[in-house]
């Protein structure tokens, strides 16, 4: 696990962004694991961006979006698909058949996670996993309690989500109270995975996350595990962390490694 602290939440955002566009370079087919929500709007911009002005080629990559409201068409105006259509898939070159999105409006949704993850894994499985982090530490829909094993499924909302997204709807009723979202144990198959945290508001539960237990009750904990996860934090939301300078001395330094090493083989060589 690495911590990466940016000024503020664009830069956080870029950095996501950078983190994607170099792996889309590196492998233009890539399985990209994408989430909704404010924290992501920058790096999508960028990204769509790079498309336009740098001729950044989406038409091979595959996205599979963490979750849906269940029940939202896909046309409602506070459905993720239509988030993801209006704020990326609408200004990339990104071929409608690679994008999925958990449907709403499935008939058997224990048959359908089934599927999602069918899919998941005949794509090859996910090569980068994108995240935010609510208040109380979820990622996905996987609120506090979640198994830290579980797969996509169906999940309750807590009434700290519920009242949370209350704001992106005309009353707190219209709140959908239930959501497909991948798991847990989903997420973690990702073989990157890139958390972006922003604000005060969200000091203390990337606090939690970053460095206290790993606990079902922040399900957001369980990437202390993973061996390739990164939290990239502005300088607000990791206000909270006790080792916030080593985790900056780490970032200035990384780049001497290779010159450690490059020093060791001339010793070795003689050189």
């Amino acid at each position: 696990m690495e911590v990466i602290i940016e000024a503020n939440a664009e830069k956080a955002g870029l950095f996501a962004a950078n983190v994607i566009t170099t792996q889309i370079l590196r492998k233009p087919n890539l399985v990209l694991g994408l989430a909704t929500g404010s924290t992501a709007l920058i790096a999508y911009r960028e990204l769509a961006r790079r498309h336009k002005e740098g001729g950044l080629d989406f038409s091979k990559v595959v996205t599979f979006n963490l979750d849906e409201y269940l029940g939202l068409p896909p046309t409602h105006p506070q459905s993720y698909y239509h988030f993801m259509y209006e704020n990326l898939f609408r200004h990339i070159n990104i071929d409608k058949g690679n994008i999925h999105v958990p449907s709403g409006l499935v008939l058997d949704p224990a048959g359908f996670c089934d599927s999602y993850e069918q899919e998941i894994k005949a794509a090859g499985g996910i090569d980068i996993q994108l995240l935010g982090i609510g208040r109380d530490g979820h990622i996905g829909f996987n609120e506090p309690g979640s198994s830290l094993g579980s797969r996509t499924r169906v999940k309750t909302l807590t009434r700290e989500t519920i009242a949370d997204n209350a704001r992106f709807f005309a009353r707190e009723e219209e709140v959908p109270r239930f959501a497909i979202t991948m798991g847990v144990g989903t997420i973690m198959e990702a073989r990157h995975i890139i958390l972006v945290a922003t604000g005060a508001a969200k000091a203390d539960v990337a606090a939690a996350a970053v460095e206290g237990p790993v606990t079902a009750s922040v399900t957001a904990s369980v990437l202390q595990l993973h061996p390739d996860a990164v939290y990239i934090l502005d300088e607000e939301a990791a206000s909270a962390l006790k080792r916030r300078d080593y985790y900056r001395w780490i970032q200035e330094n990384k780049h001497l490694v290779n010159k450690v090493i490059s020093q060791q083989i001339r010793a070795r060589l003689g050189m």
